[in-house]
């Protein structure tokens, strides 16, 4: 009986809180539409016109980066090359593979969707066996590892699987998530929110390195996967 009682209570707590909930949209969405109704041809045009501008200048970014090869994951020939890549984007997401690791096949998976998805990042992957000095001076170890950068430095890693539920079975939001936690996309979710479908399973923690620039900073990681 007590239990029910309970049960009732929470009830009630419950649709309270939708009730306000729903009344505060309604008011916020009333006091909009109050706010277009004073408004007069003039002020409406206005807003119009801005409106059309930031589109605009919307779409002349995107062009931009599409110039610049974003919106798709690419593979980078050399190392020089590297360097001209990252020079020319503020967003960078670069894959450090070997092609008889599997788990980069996986990577490549998601990659290859989040490219296309948030073209304000260039996503690139760069054979680790093939790139020696970066290799060395990233203290590049394990494979496969993201290198996150941001005007041309280094902001983040994520090494291996671990951050992203040290499983095989991670998903592609998994990762978008991830990337948008070192700020080098766009992230329209909630950073406070990981979307792992058993948080106790996976875990929120992950790694958080220091700003370092791309050139000759240290980086060392203990895990051993391959």
């Amino acid at each position: 009986m007590a239990a029910d009682t309970s049960v009732e209570i929470l009830q009630k707590v419950l649709e309270n809180e939708i009730l306000q909930t729903a009344k505060a949209v309604e008011e916020h969405l009333d006091a909009e539409m109050q706010k277009l109704d004073q408004m007069d041809e003039d002020e409406l045009e206005c807003l119009k016109q801005r409106r059309l501008e930031a589109l605009k200048k919307a779409q002349q970014q995107k062009q931009e980066w599409l110039s610049k090869g974003h919106g798709e994951y690419r593979e980078v020939p050399s190392e020089r090359d590297f360097f001209q890549e990252v020079k020319e984007s503020k967003n960078v997401v670069c894959h450090f593979y070997r092609d008889t690791t599997f788990r980069c096949q996986i990577m490549d998976k998601h990659l290859t969707v989040l490219a296309k998805k948030h073209v304000e990042t260039k996503f690139l992957k760069l054979n680790a066996e093939k790139s020696p000095f970066l290799c060395e001076r990233l203290r590049i170890k394990v494979i496969p590892t993201l290198a996150l950068l941001k005007d041309g430095k280094t902001q983040d890693y994520i090494v291996g699987f671990t951050d992203l539920g040290n499983t095989d079975d991670f998903t592609t939001e998994t990762l978008e998530w991830r990337l948008g936690c070192a700020d080098v996309i766009n992230y329209s979710g909630n950073l406070m929110d990981p979307p792992f479908q058993s948080q106790k399973k996976f875990g929120t923690s992950f790694t958080k390195l220091d700003k370092k620039t791309i050139r000759g900073k240290k980086y060392d990681s203990d895990s051993d996967d391959d």
